[in-house]
């Protein structure tokens, strides 16, 4: 196997157990792995402010060289906030994404680098969630008033259930030439620009960094991770990860209940 240089890893389900939580087994392996010069990439659906607190506590925040592929590849940043690549929706997408929620009653916002907006007042509880999880705040802005706001991804959050029958619609299946669709979080299903996904964010900062594909390794649970296990040269999925996930992965580790990110990078440890 070629010598790991860089390790992305997902933070939902993956660097974190179910109570969100860097178990100490994951945080020594995650040091010593920067110890011996290997490059700790954190590669996540969310902002940059979302991801400050686990940066922080891995000793990677507020730093030049040290990176984060965020909003599910779309953009690529030092964790000091430097953007390196961004690629934002259209307005057009956005209206006509944004026209399916209305369509199908569900709720929906979209983010920008340092806020999310809604078009809808009734303001959904899963929002609210997300706003608490990425630290963004939420602002009320119409159609035509997003306009001139750069908008990184829009997400459709609702109940499991009621989402997995919404997202059914051919009115999606209509949208998927301009944008890509991914399920980040069973209440999440969320859309970016074509081309955009945590494979091509890890491919353009490794590009970036001059770093082979053959030496990277990748940990990921859900289906959003996939492009990004399959870029690199080792792709593995939690042992709690969705079943798709695990079937096309290179390995599977334990589950991140069982630090199942520990188990894997301290195969690769010297």
């Amino acid at each position: 196997m070629e010598e790991i240089k860089l390790i992305a890893i997902d933070i939902d389900g993956t660097l974190v157990n179910s109570k969100k939580e860097i178990t100490p087994a994951v945080k020594k392996a995650i040091l010593t792995a920067q110890k011996q010069g290997k490059q700790i990439v954190i590669c996540t659906g969310r902002p940059l402010s979302g991801t400050q607190r686990y940066l922080d506590e891995l000793g990677l925040n507020g730093q030049e060289n040290q990176y984060v592929v965020s909003f599910n590849g779309a953009v690529v940043e030092s964790t000091a906030g430097q953007v390196i690549f961004k690629q934002g929706l259209k307005y057009e997408d956005y209206v006509d994404l944004e026209t399916i929620a209305r369509k199908l009653n569900l709720h929906f916002h979209s983010v920008s680098l340092d806020r999310i907006y809604t078009a809808n007042r009734d303001l959904g509880h899963y929002t609210i969630y997300n706003s608490r999880v990425v630290k963004l705040e939420v602002s009320y802005r119409t159609q035509e008033e997003m306009k001139q706001i750069p908008i990184i991804k829009c997400m459709y959050v609702d109940d499991p259930d009621y989402l997995d029958e919404k997202i059914e619609s051919p009115l999606f299946e209509m949208m998927k030439d301009r944008v890509v669709f991914s399920k980040t979080e069973p209440f999440y299903y969320e859309a970016t620009a074509a081309g955009v996904d945590k494979g091509t964010g890890l491919k353009r900062l490794c590009d970036y960094l001059k770093i082979d594909r053959s030496n990277v390794m990748a940990l990921g649970d859900q289906a959003n991770d996939m492009p990004m296990l399959t870029y690199a040269g080792l792709g593995i999925a939690m042992g709690n990860a969705v079943e798709y996930t695990k079937q096309h992965a290179d390995e599977v580790t334990a589950d991140c209940d069982h630090d199942g990110v520990a188990v894997a990078i301290n195969k690769i440890l010297k």
